[in-house]
């Protein structure tokens, strides 16, 4: 972990997406912070310690969703699936499906596993999940407010984590998406999918894959700043009865054409009741004095 000694810092933008603005000052106390992203490895530890079973291995409770098909009430999780050419943009099922039997061990459904990803990120993990992990490494998830804090690296008001150039001398300083949303992945980062954490410049602050590679958790319920959007590039949830928390940092599925939001000050809502192939989360430690 690496210590972040806390301080007052500019919350938000007022130069990309309503959701983030209005700039403000916000401060922080020290925390410790994973220097990575939970990664495979490190949740099957966890798993084998407690027997800890996932979101996404229950059946959900039909009693929850009376207006599903019942032949998705079934353990699974959302996949992203890239469509083979151009699609609408405002239909986000060209490019997502609720597959059964994915998870955290099956990321794109019964026939994947992680056995050669296990310094990825985890993902198809839902905020309880993630709050379960915590409280058993004994650490916690961050504030909105601490995230940003840590993701800026210490350039209070800069577009990204490493500046204001999106690509500093021509190099690729995140897992994004390359090309042009949803179906045309030129992975010139390298990658097409999650990659292993570390795997891109750290931070200011010695903190790897704040942004791109998978969305990160935090704690935080969506009530500050202007009204916040769900996840763009994730399936979406109208009832409006669905608790939401924010996640931060984008992922490999982000792309300028689409989804700009690689960024520290970008924010999404995600329902807390939902896990999807490209969200994770990093844990902290808040200075106990």
């Amino acid at each position: 972990m690496a210590w972040i000694a806390g301080g007052a810092f500019l919350m938000g933008s007022d130069r990309f997406y309503r959701e983030e603005r209005p700039i403000h000052r916000e401060s922080v106390d020290g925390f410790w912070i994973d220097r990575y992203l939970v990664t495979n490895r490190a949740f099957a530890r966890f798993v084998e310690a407690t027997g800890y079973v996932t979101m996404a291995e229950r059946r959900p409770d039909p009693t929850l969703y009376p207006d599903a098909d019942p032949s998705l009430l079934v353990p699974g999780s959302s996949v992203f699936r890239k469509p083979p050419g151009p699609v609408p943009l405002g239909d986000y099922r060209m490019w997502w499906a609720y597959v059964p039997s994915a998870d955290w061990r099956h990321p794109e459904g019964p026939d994947s596993d992680i056995s050669s990803r296990m310094d990825h990120p985890v993902v198809h993990v839902g905020y309880h999940d993630a709050l379960a992990y915590a409280a058993w490494a004994g650490k916690a998830l961050p504030t909105e407010a601490e995230w940003e804090f840590a993701a800026r690296g210490g350039l209070d008001g800069a577009a990204y984590a490493w500046g204001d150039e999106p690509m500093p001398g021509g190099r690729i300083m995140a897992n994004t998406w390359q090309g042009r949303f949803p179906w045309e992945n030129l992975a010139e980062d390298g990658y097409e999918g999650t990659s292993p954490v570390g795997a891109f410049p750290a931070n200011g602050y010695g903190l790897f894959d704040m942004i791109g590679n998978v969305w990160e958790w935090t704690d935080s319920p969506v009530t500050p700043h202007a009204p916040v959007k769900h996840a763009c590039c994730s399936p979406d949830d109208t009832d409006p009865r669905a608790t939401r928390r924010v996640v931060k940092g984008g992922s490999h599925l982000c792309a300028p054409n689409y989804c700009l939001r690689y960024r520290p000050p970008a924010r999404q809502a995600e329902p807390i009741d939902t896990s999807t192939s490209h969200i994770g989360f990093r844990c902290i430690i808040r200075d106990p004095r």
